[in-house]
């Protein structure tokens, strides 16, 4: 397990949350569409999102907000059980296929699953009907995310607390803000 994702409505609001107990500094993506997106198998609306990312230890934090009302199941999250953790990320570069196919054999199902950029790595969100508070992430390291992670887990390493929020964008597109 390397990430636990929860859901939030006001993303800046949760980073501030979580850097005043320590947790930081957080990156920050203030918009971030797919390039591929299926919900339940068939091809949707693409979810609008926002991202914080920051490390406690090994395990990465990540915050979600979504901007729209297109399917997801950061909605389906938040309308049935609000704010809060809702899935548990496994990081894979070459097991992708075999670690979707184990959870579908299992009796888990495919809930949503995309692809942030053309060249990045797929990502699939998994829920088993007999526990289905349990929702795993399969996420592909490729195209700079494995990368972009170990930048977020070493810069937690040693936080000051200065430069809680760190705002990313499209790669080699980094600021500060204090």
């Amino acid at each position: 397990m390397r990430q636990i994702g929860y859901v939030v409505r006001d993303i800046e609001a949760a980073m501030a949350q979580w850097a005043s107990i320590g947790v930081g500094p957080w990156f920050y993506r203030k918009e971030a569409t797919a390039t591929e997106y299926r919900y339940y198998g068939k091809p949707s609306a693409l979810p609008v999102l926002s991202f914080g990312f920051a490390n406690s230890g090994d395990i990465q934090i990540e915050l979600i907000a979504q901007l729209n009302d297109a399917p997801s199941l950061y909605l389906d999250t938040l309308r049935q059980h609000g704010e809060g953790a809702q899935h548990i990320a496994y990081w894979t570069m070459g097991h992708y296929d075999e670690y979707a196919r184990t959870l579908l054999n299992k009796g888990y199902i495919e809930g949503h699953s995309g692809r942030m950029g053309a060249n990045r790595g797929r990502y699939a969100y998994f829920m088993h009907p007999q526990l289905p508070c349990a929702m795993i992430e399969i996420s592909e390291s490729a195209g700079g995310k494995a990368e972009l992670f170990e930048e977020i887990r070493a810069a937690s390493v040693e936080w000051d607390g200065k430069n809680p929020i760190r705002r990313i964008g499209p790669p080699s597109a980094v600021s500060t803000e204090s």
